[in-house]
Order: structure tokens, then sequence, then C-alpha cells
């Protein structure tokens, strides 16, 4: 996966490096060059020194290319701004952004925006947020016996329409998130690239579900 992380602190660090172990594509971006020094030497990743929300600057780190951006510096602020650029003008199918504010975070996810704060779990939970490639639960209903399950369109299921995750009686799709606008669709909706799907599927069939999005890798 080619990941953009910018900002520098701990967690922005911490980030890179744990990215850059598990052999992912890393760019990390500080416009303070001495930041990109504490990588240290086992970080074989690329740096690169400059502002975050520069156009010209996320360009030389490949945000055409990029599959993942990560904002995490110490401004709030400057961190949405660099999630609205990454996700509304390059389509950057992941996008999270440090949060210190925890009040706005419900705002940036409707928006398409993951956010993250405390940077122990901040680390753990953006690499979750990166590496998810299945199903995660955001709502039980009832005493559980069925879940909103979201979960990312892959690419072999691009351009293929609903009815092919949809199980009667078992899976069905409720909505679809599309370039930050979210509906409800038909049976022959296609797919597409960078989509996030909203299902509701019986708790007894939670791994059908994720064989279905499995089996297309």
């Amino acid at each position: 996966m080619n990941v953009i992380i910018v900002g520098l602190g701990r967690m922005g660090i911490g980030l890179a490096r744990k990215l850059d172990r598990q052999g992912h594509n890393v760019c990390a971006i500080d416009q303070n060059p001495e930041r990109l020094e504490e990588l240290g030497e086992g970080y074989t990743g690329r740096k690169l020194a400059g502002v975050g929300f520069d156009r010209d600057v996320l360009a030389k780190a490949g945000i055409d290319r990029a599959e993942a951006v990560i904002s995490c510096t110490t401004s709030d602020e400057a961190n949405i701004v660099i999630a609205r650029i990454a996700r509304d003008s390059y389509r950057v199918p992941r996008v999270i952004a440090r949060m210190y504010d925890v009040t706005k975070a419900d705002t940036y996810r409707r928006l398409g925006i993951q956010t993250i704060s405390t940077t122990d779990w901040g680390v753990r939970r953006a690499c979750e947020l990166l590496t998810y490639h299945q199903q995660d639960s955001v709502f039980e209903v009832g005493t559980g016996e069925v879940q909103i399950v979201r979960a990312d369109v892959p690419p072999l299921l691009e351009n293929l329409p609903v009815k092919e995750i949809t199980v009667v009686g078992e899976i069905k799709v409720v909505a679809i998130s599309h370039n930050n606008q979210t509906f409800i669709p038909t049976s022959g909706t296609l797919l597409g690239h960078g989509d996030v799907v909203y299902a509701a599927v019986a708790s007894s069939s939670l791994e059908k579900f994720a064989h279905i999005l499995g089996k297309t890798e």
C-alpha cells in the first residue's frame, strides 16, 4: 500500500516506522527536516521536507498514487485541511486525521474522514483502519442478531452489481458511500473504486460476508 504520513511527532514517527516494517511504501512529510532524521536508520521509506497541505509537496509525495493519507500534525485545522485535500481533490480511498478536539470527530466521519486521537491507541487504530479489508461492525440491531457492517469494496468487485454481494435473508447492502456521498443502492448499482458498503448482515453470516469479500483478493 502507498501511504503518506504528514506530521512526525510521536504518533507520526511510530506509524511511519511500523508501516514501513510491515512492507508498505511510506512517504513521511514534515516541515522540520530534523524530524525526518528521527525516523532512524531502520526506516527505508521516503522522506520529504515541506508543509503538508502544499499541493506541490503532496505531488512530490505521490498523492496521485496514494492509497492512504494520515495527517497527524499538532494542528487539528491543518490535519483536516490535508485530509479534505486528499479526499476531495485526489480521491484517496483511505484518509485519517488526528483530532485533539474529539467533539468534531463525528462531523468529519460523515465527510468520509476517519479520526484518531492519543498516541499509543492512535498508532494501533490507524494501522487497523488502513489494513481492514473484510468487515468492520459499526452497529448491532436488537440483541445482536443482525449487524450493520462496513466494508471497503475490494478491487475485483469493482464494476460488479450490488447483487453479487447479496444473499437473500442473510446479507443485504443498505447503503454505499461514494466520493463522500452516501445513498441507498438498487440490486443493479455498480460498485466503484474506493466505495464503502454498509450491509445488514445476520450475525450467523458474518464469516460468509467476509468470504465474499476475501475471495476476491
